[in-house]
């Protein structure tokens, strides 16, 4: 599909009118040529509800995300678009001929209501969550497991072509874990002999001659943009921040991203400094040409981004600073263990140092197979059951997001391992009431809890529920990393003290009233949990409800009791709190909406914040 340019730089008379200025049906019907992915005309009721995991076509999964859509006679922005591409059906031609109209029914359906409009959708600003039959429901017990969709991040993509053999080159280190893997350097380059299992290609090394498997998101293409040191790939505009204002990069230190609003762009993040502002990042974006080229400002064009980069390194020409190196990258975490590493040995794991303990086991930081650093979760005997733990845990894996507790591998048999990536700070509670947390200001708490929505938007987008959100399961990284922990395993608990509800081991103070009372959990009423997890942040770990017992809150939340602002938090967030809390479950707020108005507060919400004594 041909794209006019986006809105607020179209020309003529689509720059003067507003985006939303004709109905979904209107414009379909006006521009015969606006069509989506699948080769079908864009329906009047399409909306941003749902990324559907399995391709209409095959049934397989898909590779999934969003694209502003314009229409290309007018102009107008048309809808916000749920692109699907599909691996399976790539190679077969006559797919878009095969889609019978009950198909596109169903796919359109999928995606919206049929019968209402676009612009009220499109105007909210919000994500609003609607199961469907298009996406199971996680929470129900099945056999037959959904595939997800990769939506790691960080992932490199690259693969072998189908006109021959493309080389692949390393991007980091890597040191073998099983007999199986291939031990590399960076630099080194490769054949790939078969790329088809996923995560884990068998390559042979074309510096040493040896074989064997290696993590996919580790080479990129020879001299493919995906294999310079500084692209870093689907990345959004806070991620890219947070990267650049880390330790050990200097003023110039840049990174080049995918564009997050216009589909084959990118965007250049610098690393800037001035008077006013102290340390802080700029972005520019590199926009397309029609013949292939790239550009930031027309009068410099370039053939290749490689090119553009080599440019603006000798001099900023009209940037804020010129470029002087890529921004530090850590090693990605590996998906998963290794090839074949997902019910593992109890011998193949060394506990080393312990780093917690709760009502149902202990967490230790350990070492798998003597190669691999991970924490590990020891779960009592009768804490669950192993069946419906491993069914629960096939879910849990394909659950893929930066800022989730990646779950490697478990240990089935009772007692219970989970194996999961190891976060060198802890649990977000130790972190404020002893750690480094105690110092930390608003804005650096207020980027945590935007990490935390983001993550929880995708387990929204998903429709799957935590049930257990609070600061105990929330892990701390380096760089003020937040990533979310122990999702899905609060209602595979069956001690008697934790099922009834109100029993001590519950987390009363974190609970919605409607989970509480009634058992409905909902991603609503994790919400809820979300706002008590806010005040956790703000006041550095401090038991909600102070000086109530869990039968207190329970009674005096329902006769609508809310926490009071806590001492130095702006009004504005305890607002998003009291919204957070609303009685009614479909009144509060998704966690898109959450996750938008969060990275962009000390914009739009708080631009005059000054730094106080606490916060």
């Amino acid at each position: 599909m041909t794209r006019a340019p986006p809105f607020p730089e179209a020309s003529g008379r689509a720059a003067r009118s507003r985006p939303f200025s004709r109905s979904a049906q209107q414009v379909a019907a006006f521009c015969p040529r606006a069509r989506s992915p699948l080769g079908t005309r864009i329906p009047a009721g399409i909306t941003t509800q749902f990324v559907c995991p399995l391709c209409p076509l095959c049934a397989e999964g898909v590779t999934s995300g969003r694209e502003k859509v314009y229409c290309k006679c007018t102009q107008d922005l048309v809808a916000v678009l749920v692109i699907m591409g599909c691996a399976c059906c790539k190679q077969k031609k006559s797919a878009k001929a095969a889609i019978t109209s009950a198909e596109v029914d169903a796919a359109n359906l999928s995606l919206g209501n049929a019968d209402g409009g676009l612009s009220a959708a499109l105007t909210q600003g919000r994500y609003c969550p609607d199961p469907t039959q298009t996406i199971p429901d996680y929470n129900k017990g099945f056999s037959t497991i959904t595939n997800f969709p990769n939506t790691n991040t960080h992932q490199r993509p690259g693969g072998v072509t189908s006109g021959g053999v493309t080389l692949f080159i390393a991007l980091y280190e890597y040191d073998a874990r099983t007999e199986d893997d291939l031990t590399f350097q960076k630099g080194e380059k490769f054949q790939i002999i078969n790329n088809t299992e996923g995560d884990w290609w068998e390559a042979r090394s074309l510096d040493t001659g040896h074989s064997g498997y290696i993590p996919s998101n580790y080479v990129a293409p020879v001299d493919s943009i995906q294999a310079e040191e500084w692209y870093f790939g689907k990345m959004g505009r806070k991620d890219a921040e947070r990267q650049l204002l880390g330790q050990g990069n200097q003023r110039g230190t840049f990174l080049i991203r995918e564009s997050e609003t216009t589909k084959g762009a990118y965007s250049l993040s610098i690393r800037d400094w001035d008077d006013n502002k102290g340390d802080h990042v700029k972005h520019y974006k590199i926009r397309k040409l029609d013949n292939g080229g790239y550009y930031i400002t027309t009068r410099s064009q370039f053939d290749t981004v490689q090119q553009l980069v080599e440019h603006y390194t000798g001099s900023n020409d009209g940037l804020c600073y010129y470029l002087t190196m890529p921004c530090v990258n850590s090693i990605p975490l590996t998906m998963g263990l290794g090839r074949d590493a997902w019910e593992v040995q109890r011998e193949s794991l060394a506990m080393q140092r312990k780093l917690g303990q709760g009502c149902f086991g202990d967490v230790w930081m350990g070492m798998w197979n003597g190669t691999t650093k991970v924490a590990v979760k020891t779960l009592k005997p009768g804490t669950m059951s192993p069946e419906a733990f491993l069914e629960e845990a096939q879910i849990m894996k394909r659950l893929r997001h930066d800022k989730l507790v990646q779950l490697y591998a478990v240990v089935s048999e009772e007692p219970i391992y989970i194996i999961t990536e190891f976060m060198s700070q802890g649990s977000l509670l130790d972190f404020l009431k002893d750690g480094e947390g105690q110092n930390l200001k608003l804005p650096q708490l207020v980027d945590m809890a935007a990490q935390i929505a983001s993550g929880m938007a995708y387990i929204e987008r998903m429709n799957y529920i935590h049930r257990d959100l609070r600061a105990a399961n929330i892990l701390v990284g380096d760089n003020l990393v937040c990533k979310i922990a122990d999702f899905g395993l609060a209602r595979l608990i069956e001690d008697n003290e934790y099922t009834a509800r109100q029993g001590a081991k519950f987390p009363i103070k974190w609970t919605a009233p409607e989970a509480a009372l009634y058992g409905r959990f909902t991603i609503k009423s994790d919400v809820w949990s979300f706002g008590i997890l806010l005040t956790e942040l703000i006041t550095k770990g401090r038991v909600p409800y102070p000086g109530m017992n869990n039968r207190e809150v329970l009674e005096q939340v329902e006769r609508g009791y809310r926490m009071p602002c806590a001492q130095d938090c702006p009004a504005s967030l305890h607002e998003l709190m009291l919204q957070c809390w609303r009685r009614e479950a479909d009144e509060r707020h998704t966690f898109e909406y959450l996750q938008s108005f969060l990275e962009d507060y000390f914009t739009a919400t708080e631009p005059q914040y000054q730094p106080g004594e606490n916060l």
